[in-house]
């Protein structure tokens, strides 16, 4: 081999190990902040709430009929559907994980880059999300709502 610099092969090559690199380093990043969470629930998306199983959320009383109620603690979403039954999501947006700040006209909305969810599914409705809502199970007991 002559001593004309890199050749296209090589720099291709360098360019492969390079891209490679980066998404190995990506996935151990993404992992590593998940198991920093000592012991925390997580949803697939690494952003799912952080509570302790049957722990009292709210007052089935505080959840408005075709709205919801945005725990700041463990920053859940408690819905109530039109059916009267309650369900419960992961208050951090699946976008960037900014957590949601609103109920407004029958969706979960994001402040920060304005997505939208539906409030009987946690599905994506507008905006730059993707993902859903993780679910968080709830159930009632009595006139409450606790995590299970």
């Amino acid at each position: 081999m002559s001593d004309e610099g890199l050749s296209r092969r090589s720099v291709l090559r360098g360019a492969a190990v390079t891209a490679v690199a980066g998404v190995a380093g990506f996935a151990v990043a993404a992992t590593s902040e998940a198991a920093d969470d000592t012991g925390a629930a997580t949803a697939a998306n690494g952003y799912g709430a952080e509570e302790e199983t049957g722990q009292r959320l709210a007052a089935l009383a505080d959840i408005p009929a075709g709205g919801g109620l945005i725990l700041d603690g463990p920053r859940v979403v408690l819905t109530r559907v039109e059916s009267g039954g309650v369900a419960a999501f992961s208050a951090t947006c699946t976008h960037q994980g900014c957590t949601v700040s609103s109920i407004e006209d029958g969706l979960i909305v994001c402040p920060c880059h304005l997505s939208r969810f539906d409030l009987a599914t946690g599905a994506p409705v507008s905006g730059p999300a993707a993902s859903p809502l993780p679910p968080v199970a709830v159930e009632v007991r009595g006139e409450d709502v606790f995590i299970i």
